[in-house]
């Protein structure tokens, strides 16, 4: 079970999407506080496993006192679908966060795959619309770029992640610990939305999606053209397009596509949308018009670009109609609904034509078709697979070169991989490593990975202290200063500690602020030597004249009849007789302000001086 620990290390446990995409669900300790982030479904199973193992967190007793929030990050179910069953039949009451158009949108999708469960596969020991609601009412919206302080130490901020109308990345602090967790973004604007952003924040971890993590895409304008041509030459010859989609995301933006292209070519065959999910869709797009692209804002007050002309509500009849037409049909991947019983009807016939918009998960009917199988089974009954299979990627996940602009734009100190497959994780995550110099992640559902981070020791910092170490910076030339941030320079001075509290200050400031005598060490180190005279004026110029020459950086002056120095340092070269000898002494002395130059001074001159002289 998870437990609260108070230590440095960051320690993340994927209980679905680790290696695998489908069921998101990560639990994250930091500092002394769990988070989950997302409480997804699987596509590709029917039986316990569609939920992620909620047992590890609390094998017995209630499960809130073990979590501190829940975070979602968009209205997919394979990041949402699990949240009621946690919640009410699993006994969560803590906090909840989530976008504000994910919150209205996500109840819309949990009912539909609600109804397709259990009123038309009869399953059990399921949510039901009650439950949904009163799920619904435990959640609080963000909004983004705002931070939230969930409790003392806790906070969290949303970012704009693209992907699906609503989508957010999470930044989550404790103290000076960090993370950031991308759920599904893209880096690419697209007809109806922009592309993710978040700023440098420098997060202890990134913990990043990876459903592309091998493929770098092609030009999007390419892809679009290739779309309607292949869809133009199908309506063409006579043949259905079937295109599953769900109902939020790719569907506006290939309703967009297609809407525009009917409009400019001036064609007449029908286009559909499956009934239902869809209008709620394009109401919500309108509603929260400014989750959107600025293209889409700069023109919806002439026309909301989501008032589709060309594109109609699907009725079941139309199934039996004769000659062409274009239908787009929820889900996205055929593993239920109206988009499996249209494909079901329409795959005999070689003139039709399937196109998948995006990722199948393995198991559904979606990713059978796409792997090359010809005959699937669908409701107990063998279908021959005789259309047209078309791949088209206009998937809103970021792709490998999309994943590592993320990384370069947050700059974070350790990277983890989530939502992808292990063979292609394992290539990124190399990638990653090499190109950034920082550890990269990518631990199996079920599976711990600490990572260590370094504690951050807050200090404050006299007044005295920070002028007199902006004024050296500033009198060093620009064409010296060491290329780097102002705020990784070295500062030296005395570290304080008081009460808890650590304080830097100038080593003149030491005796008032802890009361005591100010003490001034000095370093002397003597060289015996047996010069050729005795004259100690002439001595102390040949010194004059060897020391200038050894240090011509920091060049040394007369400060009495018998001893030289070097200007607004505390280093001293004396010269004394010895009595009765023809010894003489060279004194170097220095305070511990230039202990580096006094200790040069006097390696260099006792290696030399002998032979000089």
């Amino acid at each position: 079970s998870v437990s609260r620990t108070k230590m440095a290390d960051i320690k993340v446990t994927p209980l679905g999407a680790g290696q695998d995409v489908g069921r998101s669900c990560i639990l994250v300790s930091i500092g002394d506080k769990n988070v989950m982030l997302d409480c997804g479904m699987h596509m590709g199973y029917n039986d316990e496993r569609r939920f992620p193992d909620f047992s590890y967190i609390s094998e017995s007793g209630p499960v809130t006192e073990h979590l501190d929030c829940v975070i979602i990050s968009h209205f997919h179910l394979d990041h949402c679908g699990a949240l009621p069953y946690f919640t009410e039949m699993f006994g969560y009451d803590g906090p909840i966060f989530m976008t504000q158009p994910t919150k209205a949108i996500c109840p819309i999708l949990l009912e539909d795959y609600r109804k397709i469960s259990v009123e038309k596969k009869g399953e059990t020991n399921f949510f039901t619309s009650q439950m949904i609601k009163e799920c619904m009412k435990k959640v609080t919206t963000v909004a983004l770029h705002q931070t939230i302080q969930v409790d003392e130490g806790l906070e969290i901020k949303a970012y704009y992640a693209g992907h699906v109308l609503g989508a957010a990345m999470f930044g989550v602090s404790v103290g000076t610990q960090s993370f950031v967790y991308t759920g599904d973004y893209n880096m690419t604007p697209d007809r109806h939305l922009g592309a993710a952003w978040i700023d440098r924040c420098h997060p202890d971890l990134l913990i990043t999606e990876s459903t592309y993590a091998t493929t770098i895409r092609d030009s999007k304008r390419c892809r679009e053209q290739d779309f309607l041509r292949k869809v133009h030459d199908c309506v063409d010859k006579g043949g259905k397009v079937l295109i599953p989609v769900f109902a939020l995301g790719r569907a506006q933006e290939l309703c967009i596509l297609l809407e525009s292209y009917w409009d400019r070519m001036n064609l007449k065959v029908p286009i559909y949308f499956t009934m239902g999910l869809a209008e709620k869709a394009n109401h919500y797009y309108k509603l929260f018009i400014a989750w959107t692209n600025q293209k889409i804002l700069n023109t919806f007050v002439e026309r909301n670009l989501f008032d589709f002309q060309h594109i109609k509500p699907f009725d079941r009849s139309y199934l039996e109609s004769p000659g062409p037409m274009v239908v787009f049909a929820t889900p996205g991947m055929l593993h239920s609904g109206q988009s499996l019983q249209i494909f079901k009807k329409w795959a005999g016939d070689e003139q039709n034509m399937l196109i998948m918009p995006g990722y199948c998960v393995a198991g559904t009917v979606g990713h059978k078709v796409l792997s090359g199988q010809k005959e699937v089974e669908i409701d107990k009954k063998i279908v021959n697979v005789k259309l047209s299979i078309q791949y088209m990627s206009f998937s809103a996940h970021a792709d490998a070169k999309g994943i590592m602009q993320l990384i370069r734009m947050a700059d974070p100190k350790n990277v983890l991989l989530v939502h992808g497959e292990a063979a292609k994780m394992e290539f990124l995550s190399k990638k990653i490593s090499q190109e950034f110099g920082v550890d990269c992640f990518m631990p199996a559902n079920g599976e711990t990975v600490t990572i260590v981070t370094k504690p951050v020791i807050q200090a404050t910092i006299s007044d005295k202290l920070l002028k007199r170490t902006i004024h050296e910076m500033c009198s060093v030339p620009v064409s010296k200063r060491p290329f780097q941030e102002v705020n990784m320079s070295e500062i030296h001075g005395v570290l304080v500690v008081k009460d808890d509290n650590m304080k830097l200050i100038d080593s003149s400031e030491v005796p008032e602020e802890v009361g005591l005598a100010s003490q001034n060490v000095v370093f002397r180190n003597t060289i015996t030597v047996e010069p050729r005279g005795t004259d100690t004026h002439k001595i102390l110029e040949k010194l004059h004249q060897i020391t200038n020459k050894m240090f011509p950086d920091s060049p040394f002056s007369k400060c009495s009849d018998n001893s030289i120095g070097i200007a607004d340092t505390s280093v001293l070269v004396t010269v004394q007789i010895v009595p009765n000898s023809k010894l003489q002494k060279i004194v170097i002395s220095w305070n511990y302000k230039d202990d580096q130059l006094g200790e040069s001074v006097f390696t260099t001159l006792q290696r030399n001086i002998q032979r000089l002289l």
